[in-house]
């Protein structure tokens, strides 16, 4: 593999990381209430947020590249 791009992944993990906690960081009831919630759901509307979310990545992705 190319060394940039294996440099580039690294990259885009530590930055998934550090967006990821900053909610639990900041407000650590809320995002607990927001993991209740979300456990209450059922598997077809995760399954929708998870997509919408992927989706909604690829099409940032796309637009900054």
């Amino acid at each position: 593999m190319n060394a940039e791009l294996i440099h580039g992944l690294w990259v885009a993990t530590a930055l998934m990381l550090v967006i990821e906690g900053i909610m639990p960081f900041i407000n650590p009831t809320v995002f607990k209430r927001a993991l209740l919630q979300m456990a209450a759901m059922s598997d077809r509307h995760v399954r929708l947020i998870g997509f919408f979310s992927m989706l909604a990545g690829l099409i940032l992705l796309y637009w900054i590249n």
